[in-house]
């Protein structure tokens, strides 16, 4: 029997901050997120080789050995994109009941990949769109994240946590690979409500946008597909935040 497969709810690129203004969050096609930084087709594809070198993330509470990532974090202001000095990813329990608490320390994003301008300029590209959304808002803090999570132990989880908040302003989700895997369900939840959307990122480069104070999400497990012995799943999450990073400015 198939997995059963919700394709994704695009919204045209025109309408991206109308769609987040009405019901808290959007999904773009792989062409409006090259058109939204400003780039050709295809200039995402030099950033694709770093996800095969990301590191281990050694603190997992499930103990499982299924997800590596890279994080760096920078501030965003006056259309500049300024990388800061490596720190903790931190976050309260409120926000992630399985890992908030804990001082977490990864691995930077490589350099190479942070000079490529397709890096900087999705970041700044998307920073733009918060600030269209929180006027009153010009400085982001913003977090990088890189995932792999793999099925070489049978089944990858992308949110241990469950449905959750990030405690940010707003989270933009890319997916960037997948590979012989079924699952990886993606989730949205009105946070103050029983209205939810259910579908399936498959397409590389693809966006979710969110307004994170209105909206709770989540991925499902992963598994190998039939017949393979392994496979993964690749993201890039980048988290906005105006009053400044969790845990310290």
């Amino acid at each position: 029997m198939s997995e059963i497969s919700f394709p994704p709810p695009y919204t045209p690129l025109a309408r991206l901050h109308e769609a987040v203004r009405t019901r808290g969050f959007a999904v773009l096609s792989p062409a409006d997120v090259a058109r939204l930084a400003g780039v050709e087709a295809g200039a995402f594809e030099e950033l694709l080789p770093s996800w095969n070198r990301l590191e281990p993330d050694g603190y997992l509470r499930d103990g499982g050995p299924y997800r590596r990532r890279r994080h760096s974090s920078f501030i965003v202001e006056n259309e500049t994109l300024a990388l800061q000095p490596h720190r903790a990813h931190w976050q309260p329990v409120e926000y992630n009941a399985l890992h908030g608490g804990m001082q977490r320390w990864f691995e930077p994003v490589e350099a190479g990949t942070l000079a490529q301008p397709a890096w900087s300029r999705l970041i700044l590209a998307l920073a733009s769109s918060c600030s269209a959304l929180a006027t009153d808002a010009s400085r982001w803090h913003v977090e990088a994240h890189q995932f792999r999570i793999d099925t070489a132990d049978g089944i990858g989880r992308p949110t241990p946590e469950g449905a959750h908040r990030d405690g940010v302003d707003f989270v933009a989700v890319l997916l960037v690979g997948r590979e012989d895997i079924i699952g990886g369900e993606t989730r949205v939840f009105d946070v103050a409500g029983p209205d939810g959307q259910r579908f399936t990122l498959d397409a590389p480069w693809s966006l979710l946008f969110m307004e994170d104070a209105r909206v709770i999400h989540e991925s499902t497990p992963i598994r190998p597909r039939q017949g393979a012995a392994s496979g993964h799943r690749d993201t890039l999450v980048v988290t906005y935040r105006a009053s400044g990073f969790l845990g310290g400015d």
